[in-house]
């Protein structure tokens, strides 16, 4: 697992990040879930084939984010087996994930 933060600043621009995930084939895994609307941020993602998965619900602590990505880890790996980059998901509270257009 790589950590944003111990290969970029805190405040490094989401477009530079995005390259590196896209080029090097990272899933990203966010709570941001404006990052799909953002133009820089959209571009990013695809343009360097980015998938990723967007946590709902701002309110989760870092364990229960954690824990909600723990349980929804079967659904985000089939979901990377079978569609072709890029793409975003969204994962609920209760570890659902769905594609979002």
């Amino acid at each position: 697992m790589i950590v944003h933060d111990d290969l970029f600043p805190p405040d490094e621009k989401d477009a530079i990040w995005l390259r590196r995930a896209g080029e090097s084939g990272w899933v990203v895994l966010t709570s941001d879930d404006r990052i799909r609307y953002r133009e820089v941020e959209k571009a990013a993602l695809l343009r360097w084939k980015v998938r990723a998965f967007v946590l709902s619900g701002r309110s989760l602590s870092g364990d229960q984010m954690a824990a909600t990505f723990v349980a929804a880890l079967p659904r985000m790996e089939r979901m990377v087996q079978r569609m072709a980059a890029p793409f975003v998901a969204h994962v609920t509270s209760s570890g659902k994930v769905r594609p979002l257009p």
